[in-house]
């Protein structure tokens, strides 16, 4: 999955011939993953249509502050709102960007949407350079580019090639997908998780007491699985560990290994913890197995079974033990004196985290897609925070660990 993935892309498209290559950049982009919308200056719709532009990013393609009126010339016009535009974008991308626009910007020139858009962003810009040798080696265009720097705008630089003007040199605009992977490798250079490794665990285990039958509990896995893909998202390689869940995770940063027992689980946890920065351990292990499994379904003769169980090994524990300069983080699903009990239990298995939440609690739990957590902190300080979807709170838990990690 590339990062990419999810991200609001505003895209801004001025008039110059390379302006035809929107076509193909919109089309990357999407296939990328990204929410699109395009912003164009009049002049590059002499280049490239609308239509083609809104066809391919699936949204309406906007050039003006107010709709233009068509047929219905009594129509109240709708305002495009240039803030609104500028905060919904995480990154704002002008590609071409010609020699006129970037002296605009560079000396805060407002006189269409697109600059009124750029004026107004509070996202990463960048921008990709398009315009012919001579234009591009006058004085005053390393002037905008030095400006443009200064401001925090991110120049994807120009190629050396053949040029509209039949001339060849420096000046042709990046091709899209150079510019799709710039943005890219840009990106991930700056991911707050880049180059740490994290094990996490999630989901419940399954202990057999037959072929057919098992003991179990309800987890879903949800919250490990947001907490995985929030980290990948992050920048994090991570090693998810799941019991048995339906669930799937679709990221190239995220290795899933499958496990069913709590004794798999605790190989597999073993296995990766060392090659770990961070071990999130947040599956819902069982805490006991039968002792025996029987070799054949167990038939139902009396009106009573006896199960002889057996301590399953405590995997967070046993990770709490060797542990050097991993970062370890628990959870405490509890039912009664939630705080006292996960306190408890951070101190007792050398945790430097621990995630309480409550079956008490509305909106947590098993199986929900929500959920209501306090980060208690190897200091014994509670971090309360109210019901959010999980992958809001998986986000605030990763926030802590990043404030910590990186002090």
């Amino acid at each position: 999955m590339s990062v990419l993935h999810g991200k609001n892309i505003l895209l801004g498209v001025t008039g110059g011939i390379a302006a035809y290559k929107a076509a193909f950049l919109v089309r990357l982009l999407v296939k990328k993953g990204a929410n699109v919308k395009v912003v164009m200056t009049d002049s590059a719709k002499e280049f490239v249509t609308p239509l083609t532009l809104a066809t391919l990013s699936k949204n309406e393609v906007l050039s003006s502050f107010t709709d233009e009126k068509g047929e219905d010339s009594f129509k109240e016009p709708k305002w495009n709102n240039h803030v609104e535009l500028a905060l919904w974008a995480d990154l704002f991308l002008i590609a071409p960007a010609t020699a006129n626009t970037l002296s605009k910007m560079a000396n805060g020139a407002s006189d269409n949407l697109l600059l009124a858009c750029y004026l107004s962003a509070k996202c990463p810009v960048y921008y990709a350079p398009a315009m012919d040798l001579d234009m591009y080696q006058h004085p005053t265009t390393a002037e905008t580019f030095k400006k443009l720097e200064s401001f925090g705008n991110i120049q994807i630089p120009a190629a050396f090639g053949e040029l509209a003007s039949g001339l060849v040199g420096q000046g042709r605009m990046a091709e899209p997908e150079e510019i799709v992977s710039f943005l890219e490798n840009d990106i991930s250079s700056k991911l707050p998780l880049r180059g740490k490794k994290f094990l996490i665990t999630a989901g419940p285990t399954y202990e057999a007491i037959d072929p057919v039958r098992f003991i179990g509990n309800h987890s879903s896995g949800k919250m490990g699985y947001a907490i995985a893909e929030t980290a990948a998202e992050l920048g994090a390689e991570v090693v998810l560990i799941s019991g048995p869940s339906v669930l799937k995770l679709d990221n190239e940063f995220v290795k899933i290994i499958r496990v069913t027992s709590a004794e798999e689980m605790y190989h597999a946890a073993h296995e990766y913890f060392n090659k770990s920065d961070v071990a999130i351990l947040s599956a819902a292990v069982a805490d006991y197995r039968p002792s025996e499994m029987a070799s054949e379904k167990i038939k139902k003769k009396t009106d009573e079974l006896v199960l002889q169980l057996t301590k399953t090994k405590d995997i967070l524990a046993s990770l709490g033990e060797i542990k050097k300069d991993q970062f370890l983080v628990g959870f405490a699903l509890e039912t009664e004196n939630e705080e006292e009990n996960a306190k408890l239990k951070l101190k007792k298995k050398n945790l430097d985290l621990i995630v309480l939440n409550s079956l008490r609690d509305k909106g947590a739990g098993f199986k929900t897609d929500t959920n209501k957590i306090t980060l208690i902190t190897k200091d014994n300080k509670t971090l309360p925070f109210p019901v959010k979807p999980k992958k809001e709170v998986a986000k605030d838990i990763l926030e802590y660990i990043i404030e910590q990690t990186n002090a």
